[in-house]
């Protein structure tokens, strides 16, 4: 049983297709007032339905208090990642160490390039990605005096100038299915974070982790270094036999096992109304930590 020896967090990922920008920001609130932890959004800059991500992500922070924030998950190819570094760094400093930064290395290629960004392959968009992680973290890298400089493919920095360093160690986590994504996350990330509708099987949970794991200690890493977080969809009602398809109490037992045989530490739910919000955390989230606690 993988113990990566995280605390539980809980999250709400909120996707409201036809809410006002006033109800995006109330779901927001509600999450903080139902005892979540963290509170995340989608990053589709090409979508004219979404509010555009970190304008949200910093009106959102102002209007809360205590949760964390974080894209689900940040699409690198149309947010060149020196300025990404910087906006995630400010916003960090200006919530007093609320930011979390969830990356993608892109998918919606039409898209993309119709918004000018650069078409890339599945391969090169890895890649990419983990020139990104080295130039986000060299910005970070406040107190560093050397010349910043990465003559990359796809980045280049060349003496730009490092800081902000954010208020706090900011956690990179990456949106991660097939094994050369995983290997970058065990080598260079801070986090995992699946949709557990993408995911095949539970089995397929596992065999990810081995990945990331491998990965990680081939880098010279523990793989406690990589959290693992999971993107969670379901329906509360009458008891079943189906995943995350049941009452509160039914849901508590199946992420604690989620927890206890796979190492999760953190549980976000896509949700768009606040009920569904409410429940989840004033009723799952606290059911959760009692059950693994006590097999802890």
């Amino acid at each position: 049983m993988p113990d990566y020896g995280h605390d539980l967090t809980f999250g709400s990922f909120i996707t409201p297709a036809n809410a006002t920008p006033q109800e995006v920001v109330a779901l927001a609130q509600e999450s903080e007032a139902a005892g979540l932890d963290l509170v995340t959004f989608q990053d589709h800059p090409y979508q004219a339905a979404f509010l555009d991500t970190w304008t949200l992500l910093s009106y959102v922070a102002a209007r809360t208090e205590r949760v964390h924030l974080s894209g689900n998950v940040i699409n690198l190819p149309l947010r060149p990642p020196a300025v990404l570094a910087r906006a995630a760094a400010s916003l960090d400093l200006l919530s007093g160490g609320r930011f979390e930064l969830g990356l993608g290395a892109g998918g919606f290629w039409d898209a993309i390039e119709a918004m000018g960004g650069r078409r890339l392959t599945p391969g090169q968009a890895v890649d990419a990605l983990s020139e990104a992680i080295d130039v986000i973290r060299g910005v970070w890298d406040a107190g560093n005096r050397e010349r910043f400089r990465l003559d990359g493919a796809y980045y280049q920095v060349d003496g730009a100038k490092r800081g902000p360093a954010p208020a706090h160690d900011i956690g990179i986590w990456l949106g991660a299915y097939k094994p050369r994504m995983l290997r970058l996350t065990g080598a260079k990330a801070d986090g995992w974070l699946p949709s557990l509708p993408y995911m095949r099987s539970l089995d397929q949970l596992a065999e990810a982790n081995a990945i990331i794991d491998d990965a990680a200690a081939g880098a010279g890493r523990a793989p406690a270094a990589v959290r693992r977080l999971l993107n969670l969809t379901g329906r509360f009602g009458p008891p079943s036999d189906r995943l995350l398809s049941g009452p509160p109490e039914q849901w508590a037992e199946q992420l604690a096992v989620l927890t206890l045989e796979y190492g999760f530490s953190g549980f976000i739910l896509m949700a768009d109304d606040a009920a569904t919000i409410r429940t989840f955390g004033e009723q799952v989230a606290p059911g959760v930590r009692e059950l693994v606690a006590r097999e802890r």
